[in-house]
């Protein structure tokens, strides 16, 4: 007759922790072992969450990557530039501004900016290495110019020292929206300025389906709710308004993102969100 030894109850716990862990769940199981400590649940539901969102911004790392190896940082310029103009105008930037641009891609804006700013400084950060890469190749002239790779919810900077940040189309890709407003927040001096910009929220009907025809994750929010997260970041007179892209419509469109030349327009009158708050 076999005799089956029971398992000693510390490695039957274990199992069941382990088991739970796989499944992201830790009902019944009063702690786990990590790193030889015991962990309480709610700091694994953190590492979780750490993990997930680490996992999301490689992601977004890899595709914009592929982006930049495609040539794509080039020609956002052209697409962007219409609905920028008139931000920049709004930023009234003063020759020794310090400006931080979020989302830099290959540095269109950026080099702009540091025209902008001759006595000041201005950092471009991505977090993609390869648009940084374009970035640098092309802004070799400009003494005031500088890029960096990096997540928003980790600016590689210290705190206080930029007068402005502006983000423009980048914003609705973060992984974490709030997180990277709030250290917006941090990086810019008292009185600093925020800009954020664009085309895809939730209150503009046309670009919704942007969101299936992307590779990664986005955020489709509403100005309001886009302005809640400044507010909750600490910025305060947040205002959000209409940017209005006044650029020609092409007569025929055969593109992927809009289902006629009709539906662009459509899109273009409802124009870009910008909110915009103050440190």
């Amino acid at each position: 007759m076999a005799i089956t030894r029971r398992k000693p109850r510390a490695e039957r716990k274990a199992r069941t922790c382990g088991r739970l862990w796989n499944s992201r769940r830790l009902i019944g199981c009063p702690r786990v072992m990590h790193s030889k400590k015991w962990v309480k649940p709610r700091i694994v539901d953190r590492l979780i969450n750490q993990m997930a969102e680490s996992s999301k911004s490689e992601n977004l790392r890899e595709e914009f990557n592929r982006w930049a190896e495609a040539g794509r940082g080039e020609g956002m310029e052209l697409d962007h530039l219409p609905i920028t103009l008139p931000v920049l105008e709004k930023m009234r930037l003063a020759p020794t501004d310090n400006v931080l641009d979020v989302g830099c891609g290959a540095g269109w804006l950026s080099r702009r900016l540091a025209k902008l700013v001759p006595e000041g400084r201005v950092v471009g950060m991505d977090i993609s290495e390869e648009m940084i890469r374009h970035a640098r190749r092309a802004s070799v002239d400009f003494d005031n110019l500088m890029f960096v790779s990096g997540e928003v919810a980790q600016i590689p900077w210290q705190p206080n020292f930029f007068s402005h940040a502006i983000s423009v189309e980048s914003s609705y890709y973060w992984p974490d929206p709030a997180a990277g407003i709030k250290d917006i927040f941090r990086v810019l001096s008292d009185g600093g300025l925020a800009w954020m910009l664009i085309n895809y929220y939730r209150d503009n009907p046309h670009c919704h389906q942007w969101g299936s025809l992307l590779a990664v994750p986005t955020h489709l929010l509403s100005a309001e709710e886009w302005g809640q997260l400044f507010q909750d970041a600490g910025f305060t007179n947040v205002t959000h308004e209409r940017i209005i892209d006044r650029s020609p419509s092409p007569e025929v469109y055969t593109g992927r993102w809009f289902r006629d030349a009709a539906h662009v327009r459509a899109f273009k009158e409802e124009g870009a969100l910008l909110v915009h708050g103050t440190r």
